[in-house]
C-alpha cells in the first residue's frame, strides 16, 4: 500500500471512530457526565477530555511538535487533568465545564482534520516512540489515534449502559 493510501486509511479510521464516540455521546445526560457508576473509576467528562488530549498528542504533537497557537487549541492545565495515568476525579469542580471539554474535542479534532488534509506523507515512515499502533513510526501513532479512540468508545458504551441508557448497536 502506498504511503497516501496509508494516510488516507488512517484519516479515515479516525473519522469513523469519531463519528461513533459522538453516535454515544448524544444521549448522555449532561448532569450524568461526572457521575461515576463505579466509584473511582470512570466518568464521561474525562473520556471526552482524554480522547481531546490524547489526538492531540497523536495526530498534532508527535507528527508535527507543538506549535504556539496549540494553546488556543488546549490549556496545559486541561491537558495535565485528562492526560495517561491520571485518575478520573467525581469533583465537577476539579475540570473545566462540559462545554469547554466539548470545544476542545471539537478544535482538536477539527485542527487534526485540517492538518491531516495536507500532511507531507514522506514523514509517515518517520521512527517514534511508544505509543503507536502497528508501526512504530508517525503512521503508527495516526492509526493508534483511531485505536484509542475506539478503546475508549467501549468505555462510554458501558458508561451509558450504566447510566440506564440503552445501547446503541
Amino acid at each position: 500500500m502506498s504511503d497516501s493510501a496509508n494516510l488516507q486509511m488512517a484519516i479515515d479510521q479516525i473519522v469513523a471512530a469519531r463519528q461513533y464516540t459522538k453516535s454515544l455521546l448524544e444521549n448522555i445526560d449532561q448532569n450524568n457526565w461526572f457521575r461515576q457508576p463505579v466509584e473511582k473509576i470512570n466518568h464521561v467528562a474525562w473520556q471526552v477530555g482524554h480522547l481531546a488530549m490524547a489526538q492531540y498528542g497523536l495526530v498534532l504533537f508527535r507528527q508535527r511538535g507543538r506549535k504556539l497557537e496549540d494553546t488556543e487549541l488546549m490549556s496545559s492545565s486541561f491537558r495535565k487533568k485528562f492526560s495517561r495515568g491520571t485518575t478520573p476525579n467525581a469533583d465537577p469542580e476539579f475540570y473545566p465545564g462540559i462545554d469547554e471539554i466539548l470545544d476542545v474535542f471539537e478544535r482538536v479534532y477539527n485542527q487534526s482534520m485540517e492538518e491531516l488534509a495536507s500532511y507531507p506523507v514522506e514523514q509517515l515512515q518517520d521512527p517514534v516512540d511508544d505509543p503507536y499502533a502497528a508501526y512504530p513510526n508517525k503512521l503508527g501513532c495516526l492509526i493508534f489515534c483511531a485505536h484509542h479512540e475506539m478503546l475508549h468508545a467501549g468505555q462510554l458504551g458501558m458508561l451509558r449502559r450504566l447510566l440506564g441508557n440503552a445501547p446503541i448497536r
